[in-house]
């Protein structure tokens, strides 16, 4: 570093970052026995540590020097020299632990090392074998006694959070074997289950849920393992969960709405329309607010899943929240126009002046085709004709006549469906009627009409 001047006063900065380690530190970390027993039989001191508080104990640790582990561990006056600490807190089990010594880890246990020390952080041995993998080390310090339930970090994640977070299931059956706490929390009430969870170590997972984890934890946040997997697009680990019970109407945060279903609307790419599917076919409820997240998300093929499951509509306080994304996504309103309107929303909630002006032609003639346009609100009314004046819209023809007591009937019964929520095409498709009054039901000649592409799943019925 050299020197710096501060005024007059000369600060040398060179020794602090020099190589302070004593002759018997260098020997012990070069494993060097010959010269260490000489330099030990001449006096030098074994306890001597250098600028990170290092002495050769730890070089001996460090460096798997077990020979000249057992030589300074037979010189020392006191187990107390086996125990001293680095600066760092860390002793030679912490070193060798990591390193993954297991002779030296043995060594040192037999010559009275703490094993469930902690450093300056509050990392046991334990947890940094864990940390690192170290399978044997791992199994010998908990059955030298090793607290596989203590927190070993400061935000009190244990070895079983940190077992779980980098997937090394064999390290886990260890802890498990010890009887560690399946259901230990965090600073933030993150359990090592929700861990897995989160980075989809699907085989620590199950190994905590065959234990009789609970699969509906949630953390302060109230997040549940759950929602965050199908947040994280982890599907395996999604389809375990709801396999051993856990809830997919589990709400996720205090405001009660939002729910893992919504996390895959919200990320609606890859597998997630399948995670999708998977938490619907398991009885996830949807919200309006997952109709308007796939809408600003541009994820049409979930939002049409949604729309089949029958569930409620968006309405009321949210249904102003729910057009707006109407008008932001009518771009590609012949994608999920149709499917919105067969599933029996209302298309005078779409009426306004702002959606109407935002909108194709085709479109705006297609929803009218959903209604008695002969009794439109006034209101409505009204919004179309300053519409035709101030476009190009031109009302078709047939809009100038009553509507066919066919039609008529079709908006008659498709209400009646819709308050039993039965508008769907699943529970059309399963009306005790000929497949051409189903098709009737489900606009078939309307969407022939507009060109609207026919669903497989309708060309199967016809």
């Amino acid at each position: 570093m050299g020197n710096y001047t501060v005024g007059e006063l000369v600060m040398d900065f060179t020794e602090a970052y020099s190589d302070t380690c004593s002759a018997v530190g260098i020997a012990a970390r070069q494993g060097n026995v010959k010269l260490l027993r000489k330099l030990i039989k001449k006096g030098y001191s074994i306890d001597i540590s250098d600028n990170r508080g290092w002495s050769s104990i730890h070089e001996a640790a460090f460096s798997n020097s077990h020979k000249c582990l057992n030589i300074l561990i037979q010189a020392a006056d006191s187990v107390s020299f086996v125990n001293s600490r680095t600066y760092e807190g860390e002793t030679a089990l912490h070193l060798a632990a990591r390193r993954g010594h297991c002779v030296i880890v043995g060594r040192l246990l037999e010559a009275g090392a703490e094993a469930n020390q902690v450093t300056n952080e509050e990392t046991t041995p334990l947890f940094l074998a864990v940390q690192n993998g170290h399978t044997d080390v791992v199994k010998l310090l908990v059955s030298r006694g090793a607290d596989v339930n203590g927190s070993q970090s400061l935000c009190g994640w244990n070895s079983l959070h940190q077992s779980a977070f980098q997937g090394f299931s064999e390290v886990m059956k260890i802890l498990l074997e010890k009887d560690a706490d399946i259901e230990i929390r965090d600073d933030f009430g993150i359990t090592p289950l929700f861990i897995a969870a989160q980075y989809g170590q699907h085989e620590c997972l199950k190994s905590l849920a065959d234990c009789g984890a609970n699969v509906n934890c949630q953390a302060k946040d109230k997040a549940t393992p759950l929602f965050i997997a199908a947040q994280e697009g982890h599907l395996g680990c999604v389809e375990t969960l709801l396999s051993y019970g856990a809830d997919p109407n589990l709400f996720c945060n205090d405001d009660a709405w939002q729910l893992p279903i919504h996390a895959a609307a919200q990320h609606g790419r890859d597998n997630y329309m399948e995670m999708a599917l998977v938490l619907l076919s398991s009885g996830a409820r949807v919200l309006e607010r997952h109709y308007i997240a796939c809408l600003e998300e541009e994820h049409l093929s979930l939002f049409s899943s949604l729309l089949e499951q029958g569930d409620p509509l968006p309405s009321g306080e949210h249904l102003e929240g729910f057009l707006a994304a109407c008008v932001s996504a009518q771009r590609r309103s012949p994608e999920w126009l149709p499917e919105l309107l067969l599933a029996g929303f209302d298309p005078v909630h779409l009426l306004s002046e702002t959606w109407t002006a935002s909108v194709t032609d085709d479109a705006l003639n297609f929803a009218l085709e959903f209604t008695n346009w002969k009794r439109l609100p006034p209101a409505v009314k009204q919004t179309l004709s300053n519409h035709a004046e101030n476009s190009t819209w031109v009302q078709p023809g047939h809009f100038e006549s009553l509507p066919s007591l066919c039609h008529l009937c079709r908006l008659e019964i498709r209400s009646r469906l819709q308050s039993e929520r039965k508008c769907s095409r699943h529970s059309i498709r399963q009306l005790p009627l000929p497949v051409c009054l189903q098709d009737f039901l489900l606009y078939s000649d309307v969407c022939r009409a507009y060109q609207i592409p026919v669903r497989r799943s309708d060309l199967e019925h016809s």
